[in-house]
């Protein structure tokens, strides 16, 4: 499958995994708003989705995968499928090792994580309590990321791409019909989050037979390719997650603001995450295995243009959110979110929290696009030395502008982090001639941003002169404004890459029709 092919398969699964993900956060907006409960059960989601991203997803992946692509290459399938189960038996007993010792130390953890719940006699409790429940999730899904690196190294990317409609979907039944039967919705979404991942797990497990290979469980023993996994996997559990520490450390300093502040950060991440998640993690899912399997064959030109063009669909695609969200967060959060326990004022704290995190979409969509080309080297400890960077530039912005700016300043602390980490990657892989931007992507850069500019400013027009009394209107109209806004601004963008030669419809058609 080629990339562009990879690459609209995971973004298409992906954007209806955002839809549904949309409707999930639409019914906790209105069952939990912005109280503690909220904040109790973000911060419960929060902490198993962090070991996830850095350890399983991010390292363990970055690791595996480029080996275990090399080993198929170079010895074959059997050579790999034993190498696979090996790294599954370590992953299964290191993860299961980690999720008992963090169960018993929860109090703690909550401690460390969120201390200004340590005097909450509501959100301490009720954090401990519910992170008991989700934390497991960890263990289910980082199996699961296994099984999904080997997938994509197949080739066959829907599976995992499909993997978090599942669990938006169990955790919308979960609220809908769990919520009756616990004492409040947060404890329904948590044991929603667990049945989740076990289901997760299982559906790729599933798969992965489909495609011919029947992992098992083996005594865990330290080889030769297991030794370089590990030396692959410990650097990048902090290269791979860097934005993932810059959000954990603004959680950690909003745990000490007023109660809200944690659901602000929650609710805007979540529609900034629309873009990185949709384009930056299709894009970065697709590009890994592309790259290990050219650069396997040493043809190093091929991943040079490789590189570019997922360099230049991310810009095509991130741009245009980036400019909305930057000129119009509040009707776009006062649209989606404001209804029940979701009031104005909530509305109005989370769109400013949305207005600084878009600073750094670009950033973080690119950071996306740059980090697999270090993998697929099997270099990872460049990614996490400028890791610590980030996440050096982004705690010393947050306690200068945490008293100044509030939730928002933290989120504009990770969003210029975001750009810092972008600009380091891209300098270090230039000086050392793995990536330099071809004649197309100089000439196509520019384009994109003017495209992008004449957007907004249809956008701030819409905004101010054309839609205010569809905002003071019913739901319908409401809806009926938003949509108008995103039509209009996305036919402009859209008009404008085709007119200026950002984009051709011929590439959208070969794209399509490329296998």
């Amino acid at each position: 499958m080629s990339l562009f092919r990879a690459i609209a398969t995971v973004g298409g699964l992906t954007m209806i995994s955002r839809v549904a993900g949309f409707v999930r956060d639409l019914l906790i907006a209105r069952y939990l708003g912005a109280g503690p409960v909220a904040d109790a059960f973000f911060v419960s989601l929060r902490l198993p989705n962090f070991f996830r991203s850095l350890f399983a997803e991010g390292a363990f992946t970055a690791g595996f995968l480029p080996l275990f692509s090399r080993t198929e290459a170079k010895e074959g399938r059997a050579a790999a499928q034993h190498f696979a189960e090996r790294a599954l038996s370590l992953l299964l007993v290191t993860t299961l090792a980690f999720t008992l010792v963090a169960q018993i130390a929860m109090p703690l953890v909550i401690l460390v994580l969120a201390p200004g719940f340590a005097n909450d006699a509501v959100r301490f409790p009720l954090s401990v309590s519910l992170t008991i429940i989700t934390f497991p999730y960890l263990l289910f899904i980082s199996l699961a990321s296994l099984y999904g690196a080997i997938l994509n190294c197949f080739g066959r990317f829907f599976a995992m791409a499909a993997t978090p409609i599942m669990l938006n979907l169990v955790m919308i039944a979960g609220m809908l019909w769990l919520t009756p039967y616990t004492p409040n919705a947060g404890y329904a979404l948590a044991w929603s989050t667990l049945i989740g991942g076990i289901l997760q797990f299982l559906w790729l497990a599933w798969d992965v037979r489909r495609a011919g290979l029947s992992l098992r469980l083996r005594r865990p023993l330290i080889n030769d390719k297991v030794r370089r996994l590990f030396r692959l996997v410990l650097p990048a559990a902090l290269g791979a997650g860097a934005t993932q520490v810059n959000l954990v450390v603004g959680l950690i300093l909003a745990s000490l603001l007023p109660a809200g502040a944690v659901s602000y950060l929650f609710y805007a991440d979540r529609i900034n995450q629309l873009t990185v998640g949709v384009v930056g993690a299709a894009i970065a899912t697709a590009l890994l295995p592309t790259l290990a399997g050219q650069l396997a064959r040493d043809n190093h030109a091929a991943a040079r243009y490789t590189q570019n063009r997922a360099m230049e669909f991310g810009l095509l695609l991130a741009m245009p959110s980036c400019i909305a969200l930057l000129v119009i967060p509040f009707p776009i959060v006062s649209i989606l979110f404001q209804r029940g326990e979701f009031d104005l004022a909530t509305a109005r704290e989370t769109a400013s929290t949305l207005f600084a995190y878009a600073f750094g979409l670009p950033g973080f969509v690119l950071s996306r696009t740059l980090t697999p080309s270090f993998h697929a080297r099997q270099d990872t400890k460049t990614p996490v030395k400028l890791a610590l960077v980030t996440i050096a530039v982004n705690v010393g912005l947050s306690l200068a502008l945490l008293p100044v700016l509030a939730h928002a300043g933290l989120a504009l602390a990770t969003a210029v982090a975001a750009n810092v980490n972008t600009l380091l990657l891209l300098i270090t892989l230039h000086r050392r001639g793995h990536w330099q931007a071809d004649d197309r992507l100089k000439q196509r850069a520019p384009l994109i941003l003017v495209s992008a500019a004449a957007m907004g400013v249809l956008l701030v027009l819409l905004d101010r002169f054309a839609l205010p009394e569809w905002y003071a209107g019913g739901f319908w109209l409401r809806v009926s404004a938003l949509v108008v806004l995103v039509g209009s601004g996305l036919l402009v963008y859209l008009f404008s890459t085709i007119l200026l030669g950002a984009t051709r419809p011929g590439e959208w058609k070969a794209i399509l029709r490329r296998s």
